[in-house]
């Protein structure tokens, strides 16, 4: 193998590692916008359980005062 090819498969494998790094940056970008994404999502959706919870409670209140009325009539 003389010192030309010998460059030429450096300079290949060079090429392949900054393709490789760059994916990698690309994907570290992606995981931590889908992290963010998630934390977003789990947290709006602990506030819409909450805020369930509370119509819940106000719903059966409502039930409760009116068979409440009911049988003073």
């Amino acid at each position: 193998m003389d010192r030309a090819e010998l460059l030429n498969q450096m300079q290949a494998l060079l090429d392949r590692v900054e393709l490789l790094a760059e994916r990698m940056r690309k994907l570290q970008d992606e995981n931590r916008s889908l992290r963010q994404q998630q934390e977003t999502l789990s947290s709006e959706r602990a506030a819409l359980l909450a805020k369930n919870e509370q119509a819940r409670t106000r719903v059966e209140g409502m039930i409760v005062r009116l068979k409440s009325l009911e049988q003073h009539t």
